[in-house]
């Protein structure tokens, strides 16, 4: 804002001032004009031939840089000055020229003996040109300048802000190791005092989930390994984990659409992290309760996963913001989940995710489209 404010008083402040020095340059170039038609009339109607005509002659030759035509009553070309010389000689070019002139400046009217008139008509010069045009250049140059320093700016704020987001990610991963080294040894340790099995077996599950999470936020900030993967088992496993651990009132239904054995080259924990993201926010646009499909399809050279619920649903106008970091519409959370999401999407697996449709009310339909290869 400071910068557009600053453009706009300089803009103006050379607008107003250029304005004025235009205004002065055609006062005295059609001052310079009458002073010429003087000096021609003057040598038209002398009588004398002893008058000393040589300073007349200076004034008349002085205009170099004013376009002007020189016509009787009629409108019929006596003489040419300040166009291009070898194209004056050409009665249609100078008709041409003629044309372009008339309207542009009042002409002047010279009166010679026996009332008959001729006229000067005049363009202006190039510097006053030059001079007029001038501050719309400059403003298109401070307008060049401030869209270049806004997106400076506004890449220099995302990398840092990825910088942090990354270094979060990080961090987070590296406290999570200890306490799972640590849990891992009093797994081992419970096993000796002959603890109920089912019991240890669910803290391995927790244990294995855990370093499955800290293995997804080390790989943030790097190029994660993509491997060809069977893409059905993969959002399989996914949509299994998602179901024994959502609500029974939140009914999974995967649509493969035919599609078996199919290698798509991914990662498959951050892939999986994005296919559970989009299922917690259904849940949560859904309340607990509703339905959940998930449909695999074919498109040529990719596959799209459609992730549906029957959720409150998005404003249109909200399709681009929700992948934005800090966009929420919970109580709580950071508003990271969708923005990972696309992260994961569009920057590790080169794909693309988007709103494909949503209704208020009715629900919502993310498309995810990865390439095969």
């Amino acid at each position: 804002m400071l910068l557009v404010i600053i453009a706009m008083i300089i803009g103006i402040g050379s607008l107003v001032y250029t304005n004025q020095l235009v205004g002065r340059l055609a006062i005295e170039e059609r001052n310079r004009v009458e002073l010429w038609a003087n000096g021609t009339k003057f040598l038209a109607t002398s009588a004398d031939q002893n008058t000393d005509l040589s300073f007349v002659f200076e004034v008349v030759k002085s205009n170099s840089t004013i376009p002007l035509i020189l016509t009787d009553g009629e409108q019929h070309i006596i003489s040419i000055r300040n166009f291009d010389e070898e194209k004056s000689a050409d009665s249609i070019y100078k008709q041409e020229q003629l044309a372009n002139i008339i309207g542009k400046n009042t002409p002047i009217e010279i009166e010679l003996y026996g009332g008959t008139k001729n006229y000067i008509y005049y363009d202006n010069s190039d510097l006053y040109y030059q001079l007029k045009y001038y501050p719309y250049v400059s403003l298109g140059i401070i307008s060049i300048f401030i869209l270049v320093a806004y997106f400076a700016f506004s890449f220099a704020r995302k990398a840092e802000q990825d910088q942090v987001w990354v270094g979060m990610a990080k961090e987070t991963a590296h406290q999570l190791g200890t306490p799972l080294s640590s849990l891992i040894a009093w797994i081992e340790y419970l096993k000796l005092k002959e603890v109920d099995q089912a019991i240890l077996n669910d803290m391995k599950k927790d244990v294995s989930r855990l370093e499955t999470i800290t293995e997804r936020f080390s790989k943030i900030g790097s190029v994660p390994e993509l491997v060809p993967e069977d893409i059905v088992s993969v959002l399989e496993e996914s949509i299994d984990y998602m179901r024994t651990r959502s609500s029974k009132k939140v009914q999974f239904s995967f649509e493969t659409n035919g599609i078996e054995g199919l290698q798509i080259p991914i990662n498959i924990p951050l892939f999986a992290w994005v296919i559970e993201n989009l299922c917690r926010n259904a849940i949560d646009a859904m309340e607990g309760t509703g339905a959940i499909d998930i449909e695999l399809a074919d498109a040529g050279n990719a596959v799209t996963i459609d992730v549906s619920d029957t959720g409150k649903g998005i404003a249109r106008s909200k399709f681009e913001t929700v992948f934005q970091p800090g966009y929420t519409s919970k109580k709580r959370g950071w508003g990271l989940g969708l923005s990972l999401t696309k992260r994961i999407v569009e920057q590790y697996h080169g794909g693309k995710i988007v709103v494909r449709n949503s209704e208020i009310g009715k629900g919502t339909t993310f498309r995810i489209t990865i390439n095969k290869g």
